[in-house]
């Protein structure tokens, strides 16, 4: 029998060899900063004061008591620069459009076009369409909109056609598509605005429309609303009372949960200018429908029948006859990205994230996070490390880690610059929603990130050259920070100013 001595001397070499062998096992699955030629003593003071002034920043009044996540790569020379609670998964706000477009260039490449076609359902006789005309579309966010074209040319091929009647009615197809949704966990105050604006397989003019508000002749009475023809269809709540002479201006669009009118209220000072508010337009199917329908009019092609969403026609329509009259193309993904990324549109990001699903499955939303999924376990992004479930951003449930932007941005990097992705991304102090950010520093010019912005969340992604000309990319994001909306991009520019001047050569 062996002595208690010897049992515990077992013990404790077969505990070490157990120890290495686990320990062997995490440095091979664990991301290790690789290792670099020894920093100079000018470049270890510089890397020090760096880190001392991004610290500096997370700790500024106003996003003090805020939850931090940051990492700073040079990617000249695959280099840790910093980090501050790397994994901790936040809500990235609008830098989760990062994922959506990467991800959809991948699966369709840079020289994908959306199409939209346009059908007739009876025969064309002496200039009358005796029957429907069909619009069949595929999900293009940008027809009407910033990255589109309007009507014009559809117009011109049905002339060619020799169409100048229909009898019959405008139907939108939006079968491509899921049903028209808000995502999961959107605010539903979102909703009214045209950042919540629903994307479906037929958008127009990014489904917002403008409504105009003149304040009555009294304080208290009501305001007055007028919209462009286009709107005409979309029913309105008017709840804008007019105030007193040099009070506050306040106005905003409600779309409340079972309401199929939107809300508009607030007020408008006695004696104002009329106001002017952008609103999302609910059914974007049957907005599309209407608006062609008023388009097709105006340009003097009369149409007898309404406008109507297909699942609403009964019996089913019978295409057995059914014509192609036009097929419209939309500009390739390489040019759809620059407004999407610039200007952050969540309804692009919506719809480019659902190129993300696999051919021949219908681009559901699950089926395009399924494909997104998978292609960020290629790019050996780690499942834990994100949970997002719309391409846009918007949704509150949305967390991805700083580490997996990171990845995003290490994999779409592209040196020449010159990339559809890096070209897309908003520059500081000129474009975009940079545009107003960062002016007369050394970022001017030089950053180019995604901005993210809701209630209480920033966040900021993307590159910067520093003072020597090396490449970094970098993830700032904050969350539940106690000051203000400008407090907080005030820290996260203060980042990004302090890379652009960092110099591993001429420390401060």
């Amino acid at each position: 029998m062996q002595n208690s001595g010897s049992v515990v001397s077992a013990f404790r070499r077969t505990a070490v060899f157990a120890f290495c062998i686990l320990h062997f096992a995490f440095l091979s699955c664990t991301k290790v900063p690789p290792t670099t030629a020894p920093a100079t003593p000018a470049a270890r003071l510089a890397i020090d004061q760096l880190r001392r002034d991004i610290t500096q920043a997370t700790q500024a009044p106003g996003v003090q008591r805020g939850i931090w996540g940051i990492v700073i790569h040079s990617l000249d020379r695959n280099e840790r620069l910093f980090e501050l609670q790397p994994r901790t998964l936040l809500v990235p706000a609008s830098v989760a459009k990062l994922a959506a477009v990467s991800t959809a260039a991948e699966a369709v490449g840079w020289d994908y076009r959306y199409e939209t076609r346009l059908e007739a359902t009876g025969p064309i006789t002496d200039g009358v369409l005796s029957g429907d005309l069909l619009v069949i579309g595929s999900g293009d966010p940008t027809i009407g909109g910033r990255a589109g074209e309007d009507f014009s040319s559809w117009i011109t091929a049905l002339r060619a056609a020799g169409i100048r009647r229909i009898d019959g009615r405008i139907i939108g197809d939006d079968d491509a598509i899921e049903e028209p949704r808000p995502q999961l966990a959107w605010a539903w105050d979102d909703l009214g605005y045209p950042t919540g604006a629903l994307f479906g397989a037929l958008n127009y003019a990014e489904n917002r429309m403008t409504v105009t508000l003149t304040p009555g002749p009294r304080p208290g009475a009501p305001v007055s609303i007028a919209v462009d023809p286009d709107a005409a269809s979309r029913p309105i709540m008017n709840r804008v009372v007019t105030g007193a002479a040099g009070s506050s201006q306040q106005i905003w669009p409600e779309q409340r949960p079972g309401e199929p009118f939107v809300t508009i209220a607030g007020s408008i000072p006695l004696g104002a200018p009329p106001a002017r508010l952008a609103v999302a337009v609910g059914d974007p199917t049957i907005w599309f429908a209407s608006v062609l329908r008023q388009r097709l009019q105006t340009q003097g092609i009369a149409v007898t029948g309404d406008a109507w969403d297909i699942d609403d026609v009964r019996p089913p329509l019978d295409r057995t006859a059914a014509q192609v009259l036009f097929t419209h193309r939309s500009k390739p993904l390489r040019d759809i990205v620059q407004p999407l990324l610039k200007e952050s549109i969540n309804l692009y990001a919506e719809a480019v994230m659902r190129l993300n699903a696999s051919p021949g499955r219908l681009p559901t939303n699950d089926a395009a996070l399924e494909g997104f999924g998978k292609r960020l376990a290629a790019w050996g992004v780690p499942t834990t490390s994100l949970q997002l479930i719309d391409g846009s951003g918007l949704s509150r449930r949305d967390t991805v880690s700083a580490e997996t932007v990171l990845a995003v941005l290490q994999h779409m990097h592209d040196p020449s610059g010159s990339s559809p992705f890096v070209t897309a991304l908003p520059v500081a102090g000129v474009d975009g929603t940079l545009s107003e950010r960062m002016r007369n520093t050394a970022a001017a010019g030089n950053v180019r990130a995604k901005t993210g912005t809701m209630s209480n969340i920033r966040s900021l992604a993307g590159y910067v050259k520093t003072r020597d000309g090396e490449t970094l990319a970098f993830v700032a994001m904050v969350n539940n920070f106690e000051g203000t909306g400008a407090a907080a991009n005030q820290a996260l520019d203060s980042i990004a100013v302090s890379l652009a001047a960092f110099s591993r050569t001429q420390p401060r």
